[in-house]
C-alpha cells in the first residue's frame, strides 16, 4: 500500500491554519468540487468512474460539477487538501488522523471503502519465520503503516521494534534494496510485495490479513463543506457504489472494469484481480455500515493513535494521544471532545444502503 507520512510544508500549514480561522462562518452552497485520488488498488475506482462517465452522472443528479484528480504523489494528495485545494481526497485511517486532523482540517469519512487484507507484508531472505526478524535491519518507509504493520507483528510476537533497526527505504527504492546483499527484512505493499515474492529467497512472514481492518481506505472530505453541502456527499456516494457494482461484476463489462484499472495501475488483469484478492473490498453499502459501526473501529483507531503518538506525529507539544478528538458514528469520541477533528460518519453509505440516494 503506498502510505507513508511526510512533514506538511509550512504553506500547506498555514493555509490549513487559515481555513480554520473562517471555517466558523456559514458558507454558501456551491457547485464545483474538488477531488483527489492517487493509485492503489482500493482507490481505482476513481479514476475509472472520472473516465467512463460515472462521476459526471451522479454530478449532473445533483446540479453540481465534481474534477477529480489523480495524483502520482500520495502524500502531496493528502497536503493538497489540507490546504484547501481540494474538498475531498483519498487516504488511510491512519494518514487522515496524522495529516489533515493533525494539521486542523475536520475531516469526515464518507465512505469505508476498503481494507488491506494481505496487500501489506514483511518477508524475510532466507527465513521463514517471524521470531527470526529480530536484530535484523528492517528496510520500509518510515512513519508509514509498513511501519505500523511491523510494530503489530512484532507485538504478536513478544517483540518492540527495540528488537530490530529500522532503515528508512523509499517505495520506489525498495525492490532494488532487497536484491542487495545487506538487504535481510522489508516491509512493504502491492504491488511491490508480489514482485519480491518473485525472488527464490524471499520469505512471508506476517501480513495485513492478521490484522484484519486495522488498514483502511477512506474517501474523506471537509467536515465543513459537507455539511455545507449534503449533496456533494451523496454523490460521491452514488459514484462509489455504483463503480463497486461494475468492478465487482462477473461479467464481460465488470472485466473490462477490471482491465482497464489494472492497466491504469501499472498492472494487467491477472496483478489487478491478486491485489484484489488480498483487499476487502466494501462493494455493497450494508457491509460498509456493518465495518463503521462495529465494536472493533474504535479499538483499531485507539492502535493508530497510539502509534502516531509514539512516533510524535500528532503534532508538536502533543502531551498524550488524545490531543485529538475521533468522532465514531454512534457520536461517541476517542480523545478530545473539544477538538474532534476525524469523524466517521454513516450518513452517506446509509442512504446508499436504503435506497435513497
Amino acid at each position: 500500500m503506498q502510505t507513508f507520512k511526510k512533514i506538511l510544508s509550512i504553506t500547506a500549514l498555514s493555509a490549513s491554519l487559515l481555513l480554520a480561522a473562517i471555517g466558523g462562518a456559514e458558507a454558501a452552497p456551491k457547485k464545483e468540487f474538488k477531488v483527489a485520488w492517487s493509485i492503489y488498488v482500493g482507490w481505482m475506482p476513481w479514476g475509472y468512474a472520472a473516465d467512463h462517465g460515472i462521476v459526471k452522472k451522479w454530478a449532473d443528479k445533483y446540479g453540481i460539477n465534481i474534477d477529480v484528480t489523480q495524483f502520482n504523489d500520495y502524500v502531496e494528495s493528502m497536503n493538497q487538501y489540507t490546504a484547501g485545494a481540494f474538498d475531498a481526497v483519498t487516504l488511510t485511517n491512519m494518514d487522515g488522523l496524522s495529516i489533515p486532523a493533525a494539521g486542523g482540517v475536520d475531516t469526515t469519512a464518507v465512505i469505508v471503502g476498503d481494507f488491506s487484507n494481505g496487500n501489506d507484508a514483511i518477508i524475510l531472505k532466507n527465513k521463514d519465520k517471524l521470531a527470526d526478524i529480530k536484530g535484523q535491519n528492517v528496510n520500509l518507509v518510515e512513519f508509514s503503516v509498513s511501519e505500523y504493520l511491523l510494530v503489530r507483528a512484532l507485538e504478536s510476537a513478544g517483540m518492540t521494534e527495540k528488537d530490530v533497526k529500522v532503515v528508512n527505504t523509499s517505495d520506489a527504492d525498495m525492490v532494488a534494496a532487497y536484491k542487495t546483499k545487506d538487504v535481510t527484512a522489508v516491509v512493504t505493499w502491492n504491488p511491490l510485495v508480489s514482485t519480491i515474492l518473485q525472488e527464490p529467497d524471499a520469505k512471508k512472514v506476517f501480513d495485513s490479513s492478521k490484522i484484519p481492518g486495522e488498514i483502511i481506505d477512506l474517501m474523506v472530505a471537509n467536515s465543513a463543506t459537507l455539511k455545507d453541502n449534503p449533496d456533494f456527499g451523496k454523490a460521491l456516494a452514488g459514484i462509489w457504489y455504483d463503480t463497486m457494482k461494475l468492478m465487482t461484476a462477473d461479467s464481460d463489462e465488470g472485466k473490462a472494469a477490471r482491465t482497464a484499472m489494472g492497466q491504469a495501475s501499472g498492472t494487467d488483469l491477472k496483478g489487478f484481480e491478486s491485489q484484489m484478492a488480498a483487499t476487502k473490498l466494501f462493494d455493497k453499502p450494508a457491509d460498509a455500515l456493518a465495518f463503521a459501526k462495529s465494536a472493533d473501529l474504535p479499538k483499531t483507531m485507539d492502535h493508530v493513535r497510539t502509534f502516531l503518538f509514539s512516533k510524535g506525529l500528532l503534532g508538536n507539544g502533543a502531551p498524550s494521544a488524545d490531543v485529538i478528538g475521533i468522532e465514531m458514528p454512534d457520536g461517541s469520541v476517542l480523545g478530545d471532545k473539544g477538538n474532534v477533528k476525524l469523524r466517521f460518519a454513516t450518513t452517506y453509505m446509509d442512504a446508499a444502503a436504503k435506497g435513497a440516494l
